[in-house]
């Protein structure tokens, strides 16, 4: 069976190869917080520099050597997360800032009304609450919460409770994918039947899933899925929201501005086909550009970075509770918790953890609520520490990041 060559890959990340004075010993940099950051490959800062050096020039409005360079390396990106996630079309991709603001984007753009119904799960990061909250408090749109077990049952149950949500009243699914409280993830091609059977639309939030797993838009029959640049060795500020082209004809945009327009009036406008229409304003050029020379690095390596980061889990896992008084959260099963571990050790502070870590060996993990406080404060809980891995990240690196997390349990305890 072939294997995700990490090695070789982690040649490709400067930043992996710098190291620190850690008391008596030189310690490398060991990265295990990607579920909020992946790190850049050097042909990725490489592209965005060449943007700066070679053509800075508006996409579409100017008609010079730089502004036509712009354009086509913009429609080339575009082009990369069109093949990227098999969208039928490039004018189905619209580019964001984030997973927030392609949500957002669609949450003002529905038009929903008192009375509709909007249905997501219990474990919905802040970007995939806060838009339905407000649409509740302002509108009178009514969110509707599933709950997502963590036994032994886990998609079988979920899908049940999810059939016994949903009815005709909702206009909206969406769900995260795969959900960065602890790397458990939803059957989305179930989801999306169910749901159309019911006649509503379905929004996958992708920014956990897109960057470890491949994504086929038009085998899952998702209407609308967004994700996030930053976490898929992309530059920051950058997102991708995929739509149905028919939708996104027939819609018009949250934001207006400059490039969104055909022709204005004093009274009036006419505007653009999507995707333009949607990407109102000066664009982040150089982000973009990035972001497509990510996706055509990442899009090959996919199809063996779900058993790569399934093995390197089980090593953490089994590390960390080999450990008196620790625990984890989600799925017991690290097979079943992408690359993530999120994890409580009795008596230490998780971010306390994640401090010492840190200092002592340059091991960079997440401690707190990961953006997900609604789940932790129904649970009372304040929260945890999360080791997430990714494309390069080594077996070396896990059993170093487990003998340390020991050693710090051991003086904690003392």
């Amino acid at each position: 069976m072939a294997t995700l060559d990490a090695e070789s890959i982690r040649n490709d990340f400067p930043i992996l190869k710098n190291s620190g004075k850690y008391g008596e010993k030189e310690a490398q940099i060991i990265y295990f917080d990607n579920a909020c950051m992946s790190l850049k490959p050097q042909l990725v800062i490489d592209k965005i520099v060449e943007y700066y050096k070679e053509y800075p020039g508006c996409s579409g409005r100017s008609s010079h050597s730089f502004g036509n360079r712009v354009s086509e390396e913009v429609s080339a990106a575009r082009i990369s997360a069109c093949k990227f996630f098999n969208s039928r079309k490039e004018e189905e991709i619209i580019f964001t800032r984030n997973t927030t603001e392609g949500i957002n984007l669609v949450a003002n753009s529905l038009c929903l009304k008192k009375g509709d119904a909007v249905l997501t799960t219990n474990k919905e990061h802040n970007s995939n609450l806060l838009p339905w909250q407000r649409l509740s408090s302002e509108k009178g749109v009514i969110h509707k919460i599933v709950e997502v077990d963590d036994g032994e049952g886990g998609e079988e149950i979920f899908l049940k409770n999810f059939e016994n949500s949903i009815d005709k009243g909702v206009k909206l699914v969406s769900m995260a994918q795969t959900f960065n409280l602890d790397g458990s993830s939803i059957p989305v091609r179930d989801i999306v039947k169910i749901s159309h059977d019911y006649g509503a639309m379905v929004m996958i939030d992708a920014a956990q899933s897109a960057p470890h797993t491949e994504i086929d838009v038009r085998n899952s029959d998702v209407d609308f899925l967004a994700c996030s640049g930053h976490k898929m060795l992309g530059p920051t500020g950058t997102g991708i929201l995929y739509g149905k082209y028919s939708f996104l004809e027939n819609t018009n945009p949250f934001i207006e501005g400059g490039g969104t327009v055909v022709n204005t009036t004093y009274e009036s406008a006419v505007f653009e086909k999507p995707p333009a229409k949607f990407e109102a304003g000066l664009q982040d050029y150089a982000g973009i550009i990035g972001l497509g020379v990510a996706l055509s690095y990442l899009k090959p390596k996919l199809p063996l970075l779900k058993n790569h980061e399934a093995k390197l889990n089980r090593i953490i896992t089994e590390g960390v509770l080999s450990i008196k008084g620790a625990s984890t959260i989600g799925p017991k099963n690290p097979d079943s918790r992408s690359g993530i571990l999120s994890f409580q050790i009795e008596g230490i502070d998780s971010k306390n953890l994640a401090i010492m870590l840190d200092k002592s060996n340059k091991i960079m993990i997440r401690a707190g609520a990961h953006c997900v406080h609604s789940w932790f404060n129904s649970k009372k809980i304040s929260g945890s520490a999360r080791a997430s891995l990714y494309l390069y990240n080594t077996e070396e690196e896990c059993k170093i990041f487990c003998d340390a997390v020991k050693k710090i349990s051991m003086f904690a305890v003392k």
